[in-house]
């Protein structure tokens, strides 16, 4: 009979082979085993993230990540199963074997005090609405940076981003999302466990395919606004705002840090930049141009009474950023 294990040793080997295919993000397979072993040993990693598996007669049947967070949820703190990494092993597809090991975690979140269960789809949603998930409606930007050619870069101080920032950061983060029916719980370990994320992948991989960058606008001597870029290089460039926070409530000076970011180069050619951003947080030296449903479809499902939500929550509704998913 097939049972529920800890992923790890011959059994994560066998998940990370059959994986890298598919997910490897442009790493070599010894990269992506270092990917995912530094990822578990950051501070958060290690208290917050790990792979189980589905096993019968010692083979990988199907396997997920699991991610324990904590939310806020119309005011309520709530404990959030993050469910990631869902594969079915080739050889044991068709047979259920993904919606039994999804079950069963499912029911074991449930007995150790998650309130909800919340995923990404990268598959048609149906499967998991059929699991008694619920889709978000999300809204994927395409943005520009508005440049003022006679005036060049703002003068705004910006910096590379620093440990000393991420107090802040979590403060301006927990500002921002206060006023949003459905957020992330984001402390100084999430935040620099996103950051470090980002950074492993761009260091692991082909040089010059990858960067980031983290920035800063400071006053006196404090951070005041912030943004975190993923870069994929290429003739092309292409910016995703992994997570940023202004303490104006415009959003001005996270504006100002894209332009000064943007004039480093007045030659180059102007990136295609993507974002998640909150429901009426647009700086306004930033123009969408773009609006579309994201690839990946975000799903939740209440694993008991706390969990539910009425009414039914809108894209208005949720900060979710864009490097937080998984």
């Amino acid at each position: 009979m097939a049972q529920l294990a800890p992923a790890d040793g011959a059994l994560l080997e066998q998940i990370l082979d059959a994986t890298h295919g598919l997910w490897h993000e442009g790493l070599s397979r010894p990269a992506y085993s270092r990917y995912f072993a530094a990822q578990v040993a950051t501070p958060w990693g290690r208290a917050h993230l790990r792979r189980t598996a589905l096993v019968e007669d010692g083979a990988v049947l199907a396997s997920a990540k699991l991610y324990d967070l904590t939310a806020v949820a119309d005011r309520r703190t709530i404990r959030i199963a993050g469910i990631g990494a869902v594969f079915t092993q080739p050889a044991h597809r068709g047979r259920g074997a993904a919606r039994e090991l999804l079950t069963r975690m499912l029911d074991r979140a449930a007995a150790d005090g998650a309130d909800l269960a919340l995923l990404f789809s990268e598959i048609d949603p149906e499967y998991y609405a059929r699991l008694g998930f619920e889709a978000v409606p999300a809204v994927g930007l395409g943005l520009r940076i508005v440049e003022d050619p006679r005036r060049g870069a703002p003068a705004t101080m910006v910096r590379a981003g620093e440990e000393r920032d991420l107090a802040g950061i979590v403060a301006m983060d927990a500002t921002r999302a206060d006023r949003y029916r459905w957020h992330l719980t984001r402390d100084i370990d999430f935040v620099r466990y996103g950051i470090t994320k980002q950074r492993l992948l761009a260091g692991l991989g082909a040089v010059g395919a990858r960067e980031v960058h983290f920035f800063v606008a400071e006053e006196g001597a404090s951070a005041v606004a912030y943004v975190v870029i993923g870069v994929a290089g290429g003739d092309a460039p292409v910016w995703t705002i992994e997570c940023c926070g202004d303490r104006d409530p415009s959003g001005a000076r996270l504006g100002a840090i894209l332009q000064v970011l943007i004039a480093r180069d007045p030659s180059a050619q102007r990136p295609r930049i993507t974002a998640w951003l909150p429901a009426g947080f647009v700086p306004p030296q930033v123009e969408i141009i773009d609006r579309a449903p994201p690839a990946d479809v975000m799903m939740m499902k209440a694993l008991n009474d706390t969990g539910r939500r009425a009414p039914a929550l809108t894209a208005e509704d949720v900060v979710y950023w864009q490097g937080d998913r998984f």
